[in-house]
């Protein structure tokens, strides 16, 4: 794995469990880890019920946007998550496959998403301790 490694979340739509745990890897890793997200399938915008749930954690994800899964995507990533939709990506060597087994928050109000969005944290939070733990800070 290079000094920062690289994460790529899957999902069909990308408009949900992926957006959300890249969000959540992004505000809890900051620079450390560099965060991909796409769909094989995309929608055409990010669920309202994730960007509420995600809101209410103070993350704003209302400007993400679907993208595509390509095979750079995959190749350019040191951990492909999948996320419990039955998507597969391209396998290269030397990369690291996850699924992560989570309810689709498609067609859900903010209720049903809230427990799906603190599971992804717990997932993300492990994921960060294990690739990119926090540098203890220097001693003078």
């Amino acid at each position: 794995m290079a000094d920062k490694p690289s994460v790529l979340f899957v999902c069909v739509h990308n408009a949900g469990r992926s957006q959300m745990a890249a969000a959540w890897l992004t505000h809890l890793a900051g620079d450390r880890v560099e965060v991909r997200s796409a769909g094989s399938n995309p929608g055409t915008a990010v669920n309202p019920a994730a960007v509420e749930a995600m809101a209410e954690v103070g993350i704003d994800i209302s400007a993400e946007t679907p993208k595509v899964l390509t095979v750079d995507a995959v190749r350019e990533s040191d951990v492909c998550i999948t996320m419990g939709c039955g998507d597969t990506c391209p396998v290269f060597p030397g990369k690291r496959y996850l699924d992560w087994k989570l309810a689709d928050p498609a067609g859900q109000g903010v209720a049903a998403v809230r427990p799906i969005r603190d599971e992804i944290k717990t997932l993300v939070e492990g994921l960060i301790a294990e690739i990119a733990p926090a540098k203890p800070e220097a001693t003078a």
